[in-house]
């Protein structure tokens, strides 16, 4: 429970974020401090090394305090390994489905472990990699799956494309590899990780004898106040004991969750079946994972339907009839004019905004820890423009 001093200085916050401009992501840098802070705790503990995995969140601004708590950052390609290698310059892992001739010698220069998904990638670029005096990885895939109902984010799904199987896995061409990967997780607790790690071993043990590192991927909820961190520490004393490995890993989520806010104001309010509110903020442009997911956000001051007195279908300007953020229930009538403020906001945003119908993507500011707000960047017509 948020004690009484926390939750005004929360509602404070709140009441300043209405006054801002919108639409506009605001990262709460207090809140970010305190997911670092935990997983600066479990490196400590364990000297596992937790990596920004940089698909969840890639707000460059705040790298260089990042980098002061955790070892570094994971990347899906060559803008990320750049971007990881420019503004936080520390220990930085790459994986891809596949790598693309004319980028592999610059994403080798920027990162230290190369992971390849498969034993053709490998042959094709293992001489590249050891000739620069980096590291391989293979991604392997565990085919355990411990997710329901999200098969587009399970990587162990039917016919996946992510991961070797060990069916497919070539034990006899492993000539320069060094370390194992699999990412299976997605918002999941450490009974997963455990599990999951059950199944690694039975398909991979003999593998993991001759490896010097494991990477175990993301998905892991490590901030989240349910997480069973204890469990967690386990499992990667587990690997390092039995196996002598380096133990990875490269949560997204879990560093900026429940950090960061969007706020938006109510353009109309029409009527059809059920109130219906205009935003100037887009589940489709501005938070995609609502459709994606989906899921329904976090609102401050609402409730879930009939809840409250009066409950609102919120919806977006845009073309698209799916664009829907869900029912919310307020105490009071929304007006033309009324500031929300969506929570969670920072993560798996900002990295996956669009402009279409030509939505202005929205600013993004820090509320810093004395209760600043900042802005650290802003987005008009020339950025929607220069996208196409």
């Amino acid at each position: 429970m948020m004690n009484a001093e926390r939750r005004k200085s929360v509602m404070n916050n709140i009441k300043n974020l209405c006054r801002l401009p919108t639409p506009c992501y605001v990262i709460d840098e207090e809140k970010l401090i305190r997911n670092l802070e935990i997983l600066r705790g479990v490196e400590q503990r364990t000297e596992a090394k937790i990596l920004l995995a940089q698909k969840a969140f890639s707000c460059y601004h705040l790298y260089s305090m990042i980098g002061e708590y955790v070892s570094g950052t994971a990347c899906s390609g060559l803008f990320e390994a750049r971007l990881g290698y420019e503004e936080m310059g520390k220990e930085n892992h790459v994986f891809s489905a596949a790598y693309r001739e004319n980028e592999i010698d610059e994403i080798i220069s920027y990162c230290g472990h190369i992971i390849f998904n498969s034993f053709s990638q490998l042959e094709r670029y293992r001489d590249r990699v050891l000739k620069a005096g980096k590291k391989i990885g293979l991604r392997i895939n565990p085919e355990f799956s411990t997710q329901e109902g999200h098969e587009i984010y399970d990587p162990c799904s039917p016919k996946s494309r992510l991961g070797i199987t060990n069916a497919n896995f070539l034990r006899d061409k492993l000539e320069g590899v060094t370390g194992l990967h699999f990412h299976t997780l997605c918002e999941q607790n450490s009974d997963d990780l455990e599990r999951t790690l059950e199944a690694v071993e039975e398909k991979f043990g003999d593998v993991l004898e001759k490896m010097e590192w494991i990477n175990l991927g993301g998905g892991h909820h490590i901030t989240r106040a349910d997480y069973d961190i204890p469990r967690l520490e386990r499992c990667i004393r587990h690997m390092q004991e039995k196996y002598g490995l380096e133990v990875f890993l490269e949560p997204g989520e879990a560093f900026a969750l429940n950090a960061g806010y969007l706020v938006t104001e109510v353009l109309d309010i029409i009527s059809n079946d059920i109130p219906i509110a205009i935003l100037d903020t887009s589940a489709a442009c501005h938070m995609p994972d609502v459709l994606e997911m989906p899921y329904r956000p976090p609102l401050y001051d609402s409730g879930e339907t009939g809840e409250k007195q009066f409950t609102y279908r919120l919806g977006s300007q845009t073309c698209l009839a799916g664009d829907v953020i869900g029912e919310y229930s307020f105490d009071n009538e929304l007006k033309i004019g009324d500031r929300l403020v969506f929570g969670d906001m920072a993560i798996y945003s900002m990295v996956k905004n669009n402009t279409f119908n030509g939505m202005p993507l929205p600013e993004i500011m820090l509320l810093d820890k004395s209760g600043r707000l900042i802005t650290l960047r802003k987005f008009g017509y020339e950025d929607f423009k220069n996208r196409l």
